[in-house]
């Protein structure tokens, strides 16, 4: 016992630790996500802003290209002078001009000598066949290690404009914002050549990659990369953990109150149960059985429930595995059975009326086991149950044969003994040998495989044979539709069980189900002949 109390104490340790250490985890995993989360939002917001600024550019350049059609069809000697008074009073213009027959006519930067469009650009003019089109450029003719943009506007009779915007503008840009942020930014206008600012040589740093955003003008065919470097993310980073770490420090103080605090509880059940116990939280429920052949309820099970002060109802596998665990269910059966003798004094039900109480193996192992279940109906024969110990299979693995010489006493002075939930154990069979038994309570799993009153469910149809040929009666639980019921029903099972039926009960409604409805047949001839029709 010692030995076993060190070990949980350890284990809890080790639990409030990884408690503590768990809020710390998420915090500085969620700080990440915020942080990239922070850095990607800036690049958005500073690729909007880009984007929006070449917009602007663009329809200066468009606005530009529409002004300058003023002079169709004028010769280049008439206007060369004006085109390079309305290019130096506008900014962002390096030159504007005119097209003829494909090439430059005249422009504000070189006036009226005639060139190629291809020299100019230092490419070749791309193919769209569109009349409009813009593209990025290295450079141009004049300055040709300085990036820009030129629009273009080409007229049906072989005229056309052109305006050609400093790529300077949009650099000077990138610098600006790259003030606060260390981005490179890469921008191209249809598939140019980029205008771009920054490193492009962006490596990572530990566990810290380069974050890239791409994003595109809805409105015309310009195109941006951002790319963020790891000092940007860890910058965002350390910033955030400054803020959520703190939080997340306390949260894991907190976390870890909690733990021990439900650890505490969770190692001290005996307890809990012990006072559970004298303060009155626990109360018998009752679920009715209905009798096929008398077709109203024979019998009840009595089940054990924990309503604590606060109204919260404790799991009934939680505290009664908990009560094996901890050595308190031979106490809490045999509170279980005093509270059974207090609410039975007010019941008025027929001689022979089926009482069934579960026991656990520790208690069937227990030395006062008979001597208990004796005393328990001593104090209720004035009512004459028939009381039926009903066993899980693991309850009689142990001193099999010590078990067997205590039931058969126990069935010597009129008790019944039944096996619960049987066929989901490892020895049901060699069981129906080393025991005399009464009943058989078949599973609902075996019960929930039934589809329709015709079907075929081998495994459950095999234990109904069984029993009939070894003289057992049987009791279907967990029965939760007519189908359902009327399946065992016409195979034989003589007793049912389940939310069909009935519901557990606490003592004053079973005593007000039993006056109501106890007497009752659970369903006539007709809901019989409907159900035979369905499965037809």
């Amino acid at each position: 016992m010692v030995s076993r109390l060190k070990n949980k104490k350890d284990s809890a340790r080790l639990i409030i630790i990884i408690a503590g250490l768990l809020p710390l985890i998420i915090g500085i995993f969620f700080t990440g996500i915020d942080a990239r989360h922070t850095v990607q939002q800036q690049q958005i917001n500073a690729a909007s802003t880009l984007l929006s600024q070449a917009e602007r550019m663009s329809d200066s350049a468009w606005d530009m290209v529409t002004e300058l059609r003023q002079f169709q069809h004028q010769p280049c000697q008439k206007i060369a002078g004006q085109l390079q008074r309305i290019g130096a009073l506008n900014a962002y213009f390096r030159t504007i001009g005119k097209m003829e027959q494909g090439k430059i006519a005249c422009s504000s930067a070189f006036g009226s000598t005639p060139g190629e469009l291809k020299e100019m650009i230092m490419r070749d003019p791309p193919v769209t066949g569109k009349a409009w089109w813009s593209l990025s450029i290295a450079g141009t003719s004049g300055v040709p290690d300085r990036p820009a943009v030129i629009f273009m506007r080409q007229l049906p009779d072989g005229e056309g404009f052109w305006s050609v915007i400093d790529g300077q503008y949009l650099i000077d840009f990138m610098r600006a914002i790259s003030s606060t942020h260390l981005y490179y930014f890469r921008m191209v206008f249809s598939d140019g050549a980029p205008v771009s600012f920054g490193n492009p040589q962006i490596a990572a740093s530990g566990w810290f990659e380069p974050m890239v955003y791409q994003a595109s003008s809805s409105r015309y065919p310009i195109s941006v990369t951002l790319v963020a470097p790891p000092a940007e993310l860890i910058a965002a980073w350390r910033q955030v953990i400054f803020i959520i770490m703190p939080m997340a420090a306390i949260f894991s103080v907190v976390l870890m109150l909690l733990v021990a605090n439900w650890l505490q509880r969770r190692l001290s059940w005996r307890d809990e149960i012990r006072r559970a116990i004298t303060s009155g939280q626990f109360r018998a429920h009752y679920q009715p059985v209905y009798d096929n052949q008398l077709q109203c309820c024979s019998g009840a099970e009595v089940l054990l429930r924990w309503i604590t002060p606060d109204g919260n109802v404790v799991r009934p596998d939680i505290f009664i595995g908990a009560a094996e665990a901890e050595g308190m269910i031979v106490p809490l059966t045999r509170h279980l059975l005093d509270l059974v003798v207090k609410d039975v004094q007010s019941w008025q039900v027929a001689p022979r009326f089926h009482l069934a109480i579960n026991v656990a193996a520790d208690h069937l192992q227990h030395p006062e086991f008979v001597s208990d279940m004796l005393h328990f109906a001593e104090r209720v024969k004035h009512k004459q149950f028939l009381i039926t110990l009903e066993l899980t299979e693991r309850s009689l693995i142990r001193e099999g044969h010590e078990v067997a010489r205590k039931l058969d006493r126990l069935r010597g002075y009129g008790m019944k003994v039944a096996i619960d939930d049987f066929g989901t154990g490892h020895c049901s069979l060699s069981y129906l040998q080393t025991f005399t038994l009464d009943y058989l309570k078949i599973d609902r799993g075996f019960i929930n495989a039934i589809e329709s009153l015709e079907g075929r469910t081998p495994v459950l149809d095999a234990i109904i044979q069984l029993s009939h040929q070894l003289e057992l009666k049987v009791l279907g639980e967990g029965v939760e539709n007519a189908l359902q019921f009327h399946y065992l029903q016409r195979r034989g099972v003589v007793y049912i069980q389940g939310y069909y039926y009935a519901r557990p009960m606490g003592n004053a409604a079973l005593i007000a189900w039993l006056t109501e409805q106890g007497m009752q047949p659970v369903e006539d001839a007709s809901t019989l002949q409907t159900l035979q029709e369905i499965s037809a």
